[in-house]
């Protein structure tokens, strides 16, 4: 099997193209179990593959996370594959990308900068305070698409020098909450200055932090958004692997549009010749 690893700001990724290797639908579960292991195979927060069109658009993208469960939409992960598209030559530099969740549409800024338009959110809530441990998080709840992608949004101050373990365990502890019926992505996030903040996410299917996510971005930039705590525009949100940046569009309550710009790196192409599959 021919492959891509790509990262955007850090969120890492496999990319197979399905159109060429002609796999079983039953086969990417164990596929992105084994090949996203980072120790035992390649490495990588998910598995994307390039699946053909059914709703008009340029392809078809399924997502499935570390662990082998299928999620609804990535955001970075969108922005990659978008790169992947227009140099493999499956659409032009403007492309329409099918996802679980709904159609994402992708723009070439530069070589290496894509912009998305991300799921429009389905479900906002502003105000959904969650407990643990007897201590109460001012979250928000976000879902983008149709299935939802669900996102948490939670303040965190001092954000950056928080004892890792224990924002992992709370990250833990919310990502299951029976708050979320759908479990949760949690985006903790603190505002560091004028449309600008920085943000570490907890992922739902990589059972960890990851360096970026970009929906949970979006889903952040839109509660502060709506809270009138951003302006909406060229909102830049710092992550440990580089920086995002958010456009939102609305009309009074409600997001009309959702942009997502980032960078893309493309770490290495080759052949998959990973022996444990073969068991």
């Amino acid at each position: 099997m021919k492959f891509w690893k790509m990262n955007g700001a850090g969120n890492d990724f496999l990319i197979l193209n399905n159109l060429e290797e002609r796999l079983p639908a039953e086969a990417f579960p164990r596929l992105a179990r084994t090949l996203c292991e980072r120790h035992l195979s390649i490495g990588a927060d998910g598995l994307m593959v390039v699946e053909a069109p059914v709703q008009g658009g340029d392809y078809k993208m399924l997502f499935f996370n570390s662990d082998g469960t299928m999620g609804e939409m990535c955001g970075n992960g969108a922005r990659c594959i978008c790169r992947y598209g227009c140099e493999a030559g499956l659409a032009g530099e403007t492309q329409r990308v099918e996802t679980t969740a709904g159609m994402v549409t992708g723009q070439r800024i530069d070589r290496r900068r894509y912009r998305v338009r991300l799921n429009d959110p389905t479900a906002i809530r502003l105000d959904y305070p969650v407990e643990v441990d007897g201590v109460t998080y001012p979250c928000a709840y976000v879902e983008l698409g149709n299935p939802g992608l669900p996102h948490a949004a939670v303040p965190f101050q001092g954000l950056r020098d928080t004892d890792a373990d224990m924002l992992r365990e709370l990250g833990r502890r919310l990502r299951w909450h029976p708050a979320f019926p759908k479990g949760a992505n949690v985006n903790f996030y603190e505002l560091t200055g004028q449309d600008q903040l920085y943000e570490h996410t907890f992922e739902r299917g990589v059972e960890d932090f990851t360096y970026a996510c970009g929906t949970g971005t979006g889903s952040v930039v839109t509660v502060l958004t709506l809270q009138g705590l951003v302006s909406g525009r060229n909102v830049r949100a710092q992550m440990p692997g580089g920086e995002l940046v958010i456009d939102v569009e609305r009309e009074g309550d409600r997001v009309t549009d959702l942009y997502l710009t980032g960078p893309t790196n493309i770490v290495c192409k080759g052949e998959i010749t990973d022996e444990e599959l073969s068991l």
